[in-house]
């Protein structure tokens, strides 16, 4: 699968956001999946939060998020289908200033091996917002784990090649912190 390079890891900080009418934080099975599994690869949980399945909610708390130069990624479960409540991807989309395309797309990809035809009704996203990577994924914990597992974690690792983000949210952290070292006037 993927390539690795001489290139040391470097631990990222990152956001775990799950979109719920219905979950608590004691039954907050994906998000639970999501800290565990960026926590077990080496990196840094930095802030972790639960809202409704609301569009203001939900970009109240990411716009805060890729606010921070702390936070470089915000991993999001819930709100990608296409119930009347799920609004996720019409949150997030407008916050982005790249989408990641092939994420969706691959994405749907490696779930059609566990669900079948079911993974078209996944609307996983990922993009870039103000150097933040956000990557939004399905509610389940299976969906969950086969994100972070065929495909995000690859692309957190610097070691990863022949490409990965890490260099990207490091030089965008790296930027927003020399931004507000002049006071954040432009």
């Amino acid at each position: 699968m993927g390539h690795q390079s001489e290139k040391s890891f470097v631990a990222l900080d990152i956001a775990v956001l799950t979109i719920s009418d219905t979950r608590t934080a004691a039954n907050d099975t994906s998000g639970d999946c999501l800290v565990a599994q960026l926590q077990d690869a080496g990196h840094r949980l930095v802030a972790r939060g639960l809202v409704r399945d609301d569009i203001y909610l939900m970009r109240a708390q990411v716009s805060q998020w890729i606010a921070d130069p702390q936070v470089q990624v915000v991993l999001m479960t819930g709100g990608t289908g296409f119930s009347h409540r799920d609004s996720t991807p019409e949150a997030i989309a407008p916050l982005l200033d790249k989408q990641v395309e092939g994420f969706g797309e691959l994405f749907r990809q490696v779930s059609y091996e566990e669900i079948g035809s079911s993974t078209i009704q996944s609307r996983a996203l990922a993009g870039l917002a103000n150097g933040t990577l956000i990557f939004c994924l399905p509610g389940s914990t299976g969906a969950c784990r086969t994100g972070w597992e065929r495909i995000i974690r690859e692309q957190l690792d610097a070691r990863h090649r022949p490409c990965n983000f890490v260099d990207t949210l490091q030089r965008a952290r790296e930027q927003r912190l020399l931004e507000l070292g002049k006071g954040g006037d432009h």
